[in-house]
């Protein structure tokens, strides 16, 4: 009969296809269990959004059968353990991982791709937040058919907001605060001051991923943001359009001026193409071709998705059902595709980090 020792030795031939090492050097391989020709264990993912679980699979039980016994019936039980990198806790304590939704001009999409994003994290098994920092033109309370305003709770003395859930996310904007047409007119300095307190004075829990929908263009809340949140890595929407991408090329730029440096995580690039009911092998590049690729090679990053003009997908968030939560929306696969690769490289970079800061300390 096989031993727990032969499949932990047989699991360590497996490599994690991202991060180049082995399933046991990771310490990714728990609860083996040894029962005549049954074997089971556990493989801890880096994210429930794994786009290689069924790779790793594949390979744990072709290693099984060639290291221990052909004849072994094996089962690969997954779990997820969302890495972080963060060390210093004291803003945004509970949460794992930060992402900044960005792009350089308004009009191209960034608050659906924000949206959809944050929605399909969680239908991977992630717990994720949303936070609404375009403050100016908050888009989450139509989008999620919100109207209502947050609870508030008492936590070391002051009133902290509590974030409103919708469909398994938790969300904040300034929008439940104020009338669906007021304006919020406000200097740079206020509008920065409430960034802060949706950051600081905001009970968000435990979270595996926070996304925030950042405003357009390059200002106020940008820079704050660079000094405040220990954000993880940023998403750059453009559409193909010339004028969108020089804008996109700028927003980019400026990540490389702030003090500390914020990893790229990749490029999505909005309305693509469209494609009409009736002709459905054609596509139709409205705005231009190769935008987000342009964008993703000159900052040597990754084209995370193309998502094509789709009629659905105003439709969804106009009634405030994003398209991710719509079954027959085409876009759904393709956030969801999305939000698989950018768990993937916040788990490449998380990686990075806490074997960079194992080694500083040996």
């Amino acid at each position: 009969m096989a031993t727990q020792e032969q499949v932990l030795k047989a699991l360590s031939t497996v490599q994690e296809p991202d991060l180049k090492k082995d399933l046991v050097t990771l310490n990714m391989i728990k609860d083996i269990e040894v029962n005549d020709n049954h074997i089971t264990f556990k493989v801890l993912l880096t994210t429930p959004a794994c786009p290689m679980k069924d790779i790793i699979e594949k390979d744990c039980v072709e290693a099984i059968k060639k290291h221990v016994s052909v004849l072994a019936e094996v089962k690969v039980i997954f779990e997820a353990n969302v890495l972080t990198a963060r060390l210093d806790k004291l803003v945004l304590p509970g949460v794992k991982n930060i992402i900044a939704v960005v792009s350089g001009k308004g009009g191209v999409g960034k608050s659906t791709v924000s949206s959809n994003l944050a929605l399909a994290l969680s239908e991977l098994g992630a717990k994720v937040g949303l936070l609404d920092a375009d403050i100016y033109g908050p888009s989450m309370p139509i989008m999620f058919g919100i109207h209502e305003t947050p609870e508030m709770q008492v936590v070391d003395g002051k009133n902290h907001m509590i974030p409103v859930e919708r469909h398994g996310i938790k969300l904040m904007s300034i929008g439940f605060m104020i009338e669906p047409n007021q304006a919020v007119v406000w200097r740079g300095p206020m509008v920065s001051s409430a960034l802060r307190q949706f950051i600081n004075e905001t009970v968000w829990g435990d979270l595996d991923y926070l996304v925030l929908d950042m405003p357009p263009g390059t200002g106020d809340i940008h820079l704050t943001m660079g000094q405040i949140i220990p954000v993880t890595g940023v998403v750059l929407v453009t559409t193909p359009q010339d004028v969108a991408v020089a804008d996109a090329i700028k927003a980019a730029a400026m990540f490389d001026m702030l003090p500390t440096k914020i990893p790229f995580l990749g490029v999505v690039e909005n309305m693509s193409w469209f494609t009409p009911a009736e002709l459905p092998d054609n596509k139709y590049y409205i705005f231009g071709e190769g935008g987000g690729e342009k964008i993703a090679k000159q900052f040597n990053t990754n084209l995370l998705g193309q998502i094509p003009l789709v009629a659905g997908i105003r439709e969804g968030a106009d009634k405030g059902m994003p398209a991710v939560l719509d079954d027959l929306n085409p876009a759904k696969s393709l956030f969801l595709q999305v939000a698989q690769r950018v768990a993937q490289q916040l788990a490449i970079i998380n990686t990075i980090e806490n074997t960079q800061q194992i080694n500083s300390t040996n």
